[in-house]
């Protein structure tokens, strides 16, 4: 978390009270979650409604099944997303994980009246940005809706336009456990059953001092910081190819600082202990499986086989990450690659 957000949780905390009493410290609470919510949106350059959220995953879940349509979904999105839209209809890729916009129109004239595509900005295991612009008319022709996961790109990238939009703190140099889903038209969105708080759209009091961080940090992020990340993993990924090293999604636009590299012959677990005892915190497939290490479905989406999509590994780079981390990275990597690749190579042929 970036010192502008943990200053800012500090303050909240000190200060907190429930947003929703109507006592003198509950009417000061609320009238800072507003002003928060009123930053979040002018950062971000949002013109519609913020609704606070614990999280891309909750934003997710709201959206969703606020369908009423059928929901179309690429086949490389979050993990959540299928979590909450189990009988979506995926659609496909193409090598390098961009959603098939012909695919997507067929998909869509299949779907009947008012369906909801969702689809992410950017990868968060490969990096790879999709084609919104592209998607966003092929959805508004069909008389659909658009929702982009913007957890990867949100702070670093200008917004794309669509009808919502999913938006995660920790991302950015926030806290963990908030976020936002961006609506143009908040009265489609599905009231919760219980709790009346986010006008009744989610249950629960506000974390105020998490939504001063994530305002603070919104403030705070400086998109150019992350872009000149990009020679670094370019640096980097030249490096390891020249190695043996395989990147998904290399012929696509991508992040500046997300590297999906294959060492083939070495399983993705293995690896992330080998780098983690020399230091090095990577992970393979995404991040937010409580610990679990599976072959990618991304990659898999994008054609690689169940071992090749084992044994790639997610490397990301951070603003503050140096010339002299990545080449004592890329060091680390070729030894683990001489030591075991040729090895496990032979014992699967």
């Amino acid at each position: 978390m970036g010192p502008a957000a943990g200053a800012a949780l500090a303050e909240g905390a000190a200060r907190w009270a429930n947003p929703s009493s109507v006592h003198a410290e509950g009417r000061a609470a609320r009238a800072a979650l507003e002003d928060a919510r009123g930053r979040i949106a002018a950062a971000l350059g949002w013109g519609g409604e913020v609704v606070l959220t614990g999280g891309a995953t909750e934003a997710l879940g709201l959206a969703l099944r606020s369908a009423g349509g059928v929901i179309l979904v690429s086949a490389v999105e979050h993990s959540a997303v299928f979590g909450h839209a189990p009988d979506a209809v995926r659609v496909a890729v193409d090598g390098e994980g961009r959603i098939d916009l012909d695919a997507l129109a067929q998909a869509l004239a299949r779907a009947g009246q008012a369906p909801l595509v969702a689809l992410m900005h950017a990868n968060n295991e490969t990096g790879v940005v999709q084609p919104v612009a592209e998607a966003l008319a092929l959805v508004r022709a069909a008389g659909g809706r658009l929702l982009v996961d913007c957890a990867q790109t949100a702070g670093k990238r200008p917004l794309p336009e669509a009808d919502m939009l999913v938006v995660a703190g920790h991302k950015l140099g926030g806290p963990p456990g908030v976020g936002a889903l961006l609506v143009r038209d908040p009265s489609a969105l599905a009231t919760f059953p219980a709790g009346g708080q986010e006008r009744g759209l989610r249950p629960g009091t506000e974390n105020l001092p998490a939504v001063l961080a994530f305002a603070a940090a919104l403030e705070a992020v400086d998109p150019a910081a992350w872009e000149t990340r990009r020679a670094l993993r370019e640096m980097l990924e030249a490096r390891l190819v020249a190695a043996g090293g395989i990147i998904a999604g290399a012929g696509a636009e991508r992040l500046a600082t997300i590297a999906c590299i294959r060492m083939a012959g070495v399983e993705g677990m293995t690896q992330l202990m080998a780098f983690d005892l020399e230091g090095f915190a990577v992970s393979a497939g995404s991040a937010c499986s409580s610990g679990r290490v599976k072959a990618s479905h991304v990659l898999g989406a994008m054609g690689w086989d169940t071992r090749a999509a084992g044994e790639g590994v997610r490397v990301s780079l951070g603003p503050a990450t140096t010339a002299g981390e990545v080449e004592a990275f890329a060091q680390a990597w070729e030894r683990l690659a001489a030591r075991l690749g040729p090895a496990r190579a032979r014992a699967a042929a």
